[in-house]
């Protein structure tokens, strides 16, 4: 049973509600939930370990991709556990220092997310169109100032939720009617004027999604302009294949992003069930599909678990 309202200045608690009109199927939705948390976990956990054992795989591309699955394992384990303990055992109540805490990570590690995905389009970009000049232009100094340029931009500019939200005071009601401690969610709560707080989180959110949306498809248009010049077919498809597949991923965490910061600026007549549910795959899926596609499709680090497993089995 939770709690009944409790008004007050500074909160010590919220109270997570998990999805509206879905409690009774909490135990039920959790078991997806945790069954992608374990596949983001493990394949993850095995791309880092397959590029740090394996020499030959220290290239931008795995170098990249090392960066996005740790963006992964952090955004995926900021919310995941915590979300399984509000499905499973009804634990509502969340620190407010942890709520804020937990928001950080989830905005600022999505802003990482997206600025690695555009690395990683930018590498292939230069692998397809440039091959000759790859190894040049994405020298480990270029990549370790490109990783640190995206953590920073994350840090920087989503450091100012949590500070914002603590010079706030809350005394309409210390439930938080979501899954996880998503910033609007908690601005709501908040008993004064917060426009200016909403239109600056909006604002960095679409200015950094839009921006990294737009060189994204910069690059895929012309990688694709470069796929159709290659004078074999079959050169062509297999560079097509690899590029469909990250386009994939990319397109859900995207659209998912998009959906999100819609409904937050427009879609006052979405049911809120429809709103955190879109809001919950928007962080599940991509570190759950990242494994797949980075992973299990590059020729490199299948061979390699292969090969390990055998020999471990053997």
């Amino acid at each position: 049973m939770v709690p009944a309202n409790k008004s007050q200045t500074s909160p010590d608690t919220f109270l997570l509600m998990g999805i509206p009109g879905l409690e009774h199927l909490h135990v039920w939705i959790g078991i997806p939930f945790c069954s992608m948390y374990i596949v983001a976990v493990v394949g993850n956990v095995t791309i880092l370990a397959v590029v740090r054992a394996e020499r030959s795989l220290h290239e931008p591309m795995f170098l990249f991709l090392c960066m996005l699955s740790v963006t992964d394992l952090v955004l995926s384990t900021s919310t995941l556990p915590r979300m399984l303990c509000l499905f499973w055992l009804g634990a509502h109540d969340i620190a407010f220092d942890a709520c804020l805490a937990q928001m950080f990570f989830i905005h600022s590690f999505t802003a990482m997310e997206s600025g690695f995905f555009l690395a990683m389009a930018i590498d292939r970009y230069v692998a397809i169109c440039h091959p000759l000049r790859h190894s040049t232009i994405l020298t480990h100094v270029h990549i370790t100032i490109m990783g640190a340029s995206v953590v920073l931009r994350g840090v920087v500019f989503f450091s100012p939720h949590p500070i914002l939200l603590k010079q706030l005071p809350y005394c309409r009601t210390r439930r938080i009617a979501h899954t996880y401690c998503e910033f609007m969610a908690v601005v709501k709560l908040a008993c004064v004027d917060t426009g200016a707080t909403k239109r600056y989180s909006l604002s960095v959110a679409s200015v950094i999604g839009s921006c990294d949306g737009f060189f994204i498809v910069i690059s895929y248009v012309l990688i694709l302009r470069a796929v159709f010049r290659l004078p074999s077919r079959e050169a062509s498809l297999k560079a097509l294949g690899t590029c469909g597949s990250h386009v994939c991923v990319i397109l859900v965490f995207y659209s998912t992003a998009v959906f999100t910061f819609l409904t937050h600026r427009f879609g006052h007549n979405v049911a809120p069930r429809i709103h955190i549910f879109i809001a919950n795959m928007y962080l599940l899926v991509p570190p759950f599909l990242n494994p797949i596609v980075y992973g299990v499709r590059t020729k490199k680090i299948r061979d390699y678990v292969l090969s390990f497993l055998r020999i471990k089995f053997a």
